[in-house]
């Protein structure tokens, strides 16, 4: 059913890198999202007002929160459409994320409202009156959620999506929410406990949790999250597959949204090389990585002495040091600077996240290796940090 309302609703639906086709994902979701939500919130109503669960009820309330998270979404993604502006100089995409928040926050509201509705009904329980088609409504439901979460799945995979794989997320929570409250129906059967205001605080709880991670997952690519390691692994494995690219250090990728990435890199050529025939090959690795990977790139070019042996020695002393710190850092833009009394080794560390050593003891660290090495070498150190 999903490739059908893919191809009925969705023109040129393979082409997720166009901004307008991405938008059109989004607003085929909310609605979906906001039809199948008002029937479930309504059938629930009715349902827990039958019975006098509390659980139902809470149940219901959920669904008429998800149909607000479509809207959410609908409008999210029609702001991330927009093309940039002098005052948005990169797009809007970020929006995306951003909805996902506000998702996120109407999720939590809702679980609280209903953590507290629900202890009240534990101290003060009130009976709850089994019936058949309460107990079908409820299947039904789950069933129907079921089918928004692979839905939802599937459009978000195919956009790369954190808004729309957040909307799937709180779909198979919704489905194990309503399976809590089935018991709780099923179990007014066969005893008289506060079973439906455990069960609906279960309930509540599952939303908090769905809407905590819906949160994370949108606040992380807000503040800067990591790139994807195979996009990373891709970029560095092209672009040392072109003539004269001996190296490359200073990746970074910054995210403005989905599809919206922008990445910058130093590329390493010989300093022998013919400085016209690098620029073209520069040239071309923008141009042609950018299109694959669906990025904008920015490549500097940095020369490297290869023909001096002293340098080339000099350096994989210095590679060695550096690692015996710490085997992840590396060295780059090495050069020598000869005096009378003294030799100066210039370089930049690449030093990874997270590392327990701050830049000035890294940097003493070094120094003294090096001092240790020859007296007559000073090491011209340059803290960089692996942003990848």
């Amino acid at each position: 059913m999903t490739g059908l309302i893919l191809k009925l609703f969705i023109k040129d639906f393979d082409n997720v890198q166009d901004p307008a086709v991405r938008e059109r994902y989004g607003i085929v979701s909310s609605i979906v999202g906001v039809v199948c939500n008002l029937l479930l919130s309504a059938v629930k109503m009715i349902l827990g007002f039958l019975s006098g669960s509390i659980a139902v009820s809470a149940d219901a309330f959920n669904n008429l929160s998800d149909v607000g998270s479509s809207v959410v979404t609908l409008v999210g993604f029609k702001m991330a459409g927009k093309p940039a502006d002098k005052d948005h100089p990169f797009g809007h995409g970020r929006m995306e994320y951003i909805s996902g928040l506000v998702v996120a926050f109407l999720i939590l509201l809702v679980g609280v409202e209903f953590a507290r509705t629900s202890i009240a009904k534990i101290f003060y329980p009130e009976p709850v009156t089994f019936r058949w088609v309460v107990l079908a409504g409820l299947l039904i439901s789950m069933a129907v959620k079921f089918w928004m979460n692979r839905f939802n799945t599937v459009l978000g995979k195919k956009t790369n999506s954190p808004t729309l794989l957040a909307t799937a997320a709180d779909s198979i929570s919704d489905v194990l929410a309503t399976s809590v409250t089935v018991l709780s129906v099923v179990a007014s059967l066969f005893t008289a406990l506060p079973v439906d205001g455990v069960m609906g605080l279960i309930v509540a709880l599952i939303i908090l949790w769905n809407g905590y991670q819906v949160a994370k997952n949108t606040i992380n690519p807000l503040l800067g999250s990591p790139p994807d390691p195979e996009l990373i692994r891709k970029l560095k494995e092209m672009l040392l597959s072109y003539d004269g690219v001996i190296g490359i250090h200073d990746l970074i990728v910054h995210d403005y949204g989905p599809e919206r990435r922008f990445a910058s890199v130093h590329a390493e050529f010989s300093s022998d090389s013919d400085i016209n025939v690098s620029h073209e090959v520069i040239d071309t690795a923008e141009r042609e990585i950018g299109q694959m990977l669906n990025l904008l790139l920015i490549i500097h070019l940095d020369p490297v002495d290869t023909g001096s042996a002293k340098t080339i020695q000099l350096r994989a002393q210095c590679e060695r040091l550096v690692k015996k710190v710490d085997p992840r850092m590396t060295i780059h833009d090495f050069r020598i600077v000869s005096g009378v009394h003294l030799t100066n080794l210039i370089f930049d560390i690449c030093v990874p996240m997270g590392l327990s050593l701050t830049d000035s003891q890294v940097r003493s660290q070094i120094e003294w290796e090096i001092k240790q090495l020859n007296p007559e070498y000073f090491a011209v150190i340059t803290i960089d940090h692996d942003f990848s």
